[in-house]
């Protein structure tokens, strides 16, 4: 908060960016901020979200909706009205120094993907002003908001919340300030403010660092289909937001700075936020426990993911006893967890069976930020030994094997292709190969991984010094020589295995289970080809694949991969890896399958590869 005060000083409009969690951010927020002393905020709204009544209420009291004219095409009148309206309406703001708040996410429950299309668009408006010079520089604040009970989270988790209505507003708030004051369970809401950034000081860096980018159909589709083994160099292109039509007005390359600068301050707020109780109760009981856990086991094992997380730099949104701390999550998890009393005094705690399970899958995924190198590098182990040893085959014999930094680079750079950018939230300036050499240093740091020393003078562990093509080189810190003596053969020859410490089983098997409600989404999507009625509107094959995971669940008891958006993830994923086609037709565009992947053959080789990641 200092920061941002500091930031409010040298004059620039701030322009708070949030993650949404609730549909009650955008009350809270404007409070929160106003009692730290950074003034009324105006509140950049989706309308969608809110009644008619409650809209009317909201822009009277300085809420800013977009007209819905403005995402009408290029050459409409309306839409050029709408959006010069807009424009000016943004302009006024910033000259006035009022500052903003916008949405980089979707609303809660909202299908489709997770950078808001909406906030691009107010952001856009926001970068239009700065560029045409009507205000010099403007300054982006980060946020986060978490909650460990989310106060409008619907009791079905299929469908998305309906609107929020002024007397639904207004009774969700008073609810929850009689839960404060103790007449019922107390939940708890944590706001993070990341690190201030100017926006032209971001412009003027982000362009150098735009390179080339090929479709994951490229990237990825040849090595599924045995076509060729090695990875291009070059990213992984993937956008799944749409462009609505106040992008669309800016030029392209402030298109792509708008893209890139979203999916920047998402990042930037995903890493800042707190992770609730809850959240680490989910991951326990869903990853680790799932067949029941005692509760004295559980307060050991809830300490432990708390260190963990805060090692990783992560801050939690709690603090107090232990065993007040698991009580408290538990209560706000009870109706999907069932505790049994044992005659000894102790309880036992078990996830409750069901559809329910893709609930705590739901709030597991905040764990995911914090873990997801280590994740990301555990699926990758795995599907290196899936080949080599039987999966269930026992710890020491997974030890066994060397795994070559090779390997590793080439299996970490597919499971990143194959994973959607919005759960990776790379940095725009991160690469693919920058982030291998991340993954293989929290895996030696995690202790999973042990270097197998060699007769080189150099010692395996060194990952400082080593690249993966001509046009990369990792040096150590503060080495800034043009020295080509490095011997790049030697760096890919080096070697790993599995550590044999007691308690790496166990954490290899819990990284490896975070990924799994989407791993086994695809990975049923890929069986699903078989059977599926194509040709369908995109909409629809969504609905026949969710029905197939919902009776895929009921088989085999993993209902957390059951969920409406793993199955619409899954279906662009296939869109972009080329398995799906699509095509116009009289309803509508039409999905279809591909030709090479018509042939079973050809669908057995997809659904074999995604499946060498999943950890059972």
């Amino acid at each position: 908060m200092k920061m941002v005060h500091k930031a409010a000083e040298v004059g620039s409009p701030l322009i708070f960016l949030s993650t949404h969690k609730s549909l009650l951010d955008g009350i809270l927020l404007p409070f929160v901020l106003l009692s730290q002393g950074l003034g009324v905020l105006r509140v950049a709204w989706d309308p969608c979200t809110c009644s008619p009544a409650l809209r009317a209420l909201l822009r009277n009291l300085g809420g800013l909706f977009l007209p819905a004219e403005a995402s009408l095409s290029l050459d409409s009148p309306e839409g050029a009205l709408a959006r010069a309206v807009a424009g000016a309406a943004v302009e006024q703001l910033l000259l006035s120094g009022q500052p903003l708040l916008i949405f980089l996410e979707e609303a809660p429950g909202a299908p489709g993907p997770r950078l808001s299309a909406l906030g691009q668009a107010w952001l856009g408006l926001v970068v239009q002003a700065v560029q045409a010079g009507v205000i010099p520089d403007v300054t982006l604040v980060p946020v986060a908001i978490a909650y460990d009970l989310v106060p409008d989270s619907p009791g079905d988790v299929h469908h998305a919340p309906a609107p929020l209505g002024l007397w639904t507003g207004a009774l969700a708030v008073l609810w929850r300030l009689r839960s404060y004051w103790g007449c019922n369970r107390k939940v708890c809401v944590r706001v993070h403010l990341a690190q201030p950034f100017s926006l032209q000081e971001y412009t003027t860096n982000a362009r150098s660092c735009w390179g080339d980018r090929q479709t994951l159909e490229h990237l990825l589709q040849p090595i599924v289909l045995g076509h060729c083994t090695s990875v291009p160099d070059t990213e992984k292109e993937q956008e799944w937001t749409p462009v609505t039509g106040p992008l669309l007005a800016l030029g392209e390359e402030d298109r792509l700075l708008v893209r890139r600068l979203s999916r920047h301050i998402l990042n930037a707020s995903v890493a800042s936020s707190a992770v609730m109780s809850t959240a680490i109760m989910a991951t326990l009981l869903l990853f680790k426990h799932r067949k029941g856990v005692a509760l004295s086991q559980l307060l050991g094992d809830f300490s432990w993911l708390t260190e963990e997380m805060l090692l990783r730099g992560f801050d939690v949104g709690f603090s107090g006893q232990l065993r007040s701390l698991v009580q408290h999550a538990l209560s706000l998890l009870r109706a999907h967890v069932v505790l049994l009393r044992l005659h000894q005094g102790d309880l036992v705690v078990v996830p409750r069976p069901g559809p329910g399970l893709v609930h705590l899958a739901r709030l597991s995924t905040e764990l995911l930020p914090a873990f997801l190198s280590e994740a990301v590098g555990a699926c990758a182990v795995r599907g290196l030994l899936a080949g080599r040893v039987p999966p269930e085959g026992p710890w020491e014999l997974h030890g066994v094997e060397l795994l070559s930094q090779r390997e590793l680079y080439h299996q970490v750079l597919l499971l990143l292709h194959l994973l959607p950018r919005d759960l990776l939230l790379l940095q725009p300036c991160q690469s693919s190969y920058c982030y291998c050499q991340e993954v293989l240093d929290r895996l030696i740091q995690c202790g999973l991984l042990v270097a197998e020393e060699t007769g080189s003078s150099r010692a395996a562990c060194d990952t400082g010094r080593q690249r993966l093509s001509a046009k990369l080189l990792w040096r150590l810190s503060g080495d800034f020589s043009d020295s080509d003596s490095d011997d790049f053969e030697e760096a890919q020859g080096r070697c790993f295995r599995l550590s044999e410490q007691s308690r790496c089983p166990d954490f290899f098997i819990f990284l490896c289970r975070l990924l799994r409600p989407l791993l086994k989404a695809f990975a049923q999507a890929a069986a699903f080809l078989r059977q599926g009625q194509l040709p369908d509107t995109e909409s629809g094959y969504v609905e026949q694949l969710f029905k197939f995971l919902q009776t895929s669940a009921q088989e085999d008891g993993l209902f957390e991969y059951a969920d409406p958006k793993l199955a619409m993830s899954a279906v662009w994923t296939f869109r972009d890896l080329g398995v799906l086609q699509q095509t116009p037709g009289p309803a509508g565009p039409q999905l279809s399958l591909s030709p090479e992947f018509a042939s079973q053959d050809s669908q057995d080789k997809l659904e074999q590869f995604i499946r060498q990641f999943v950890c059972s």
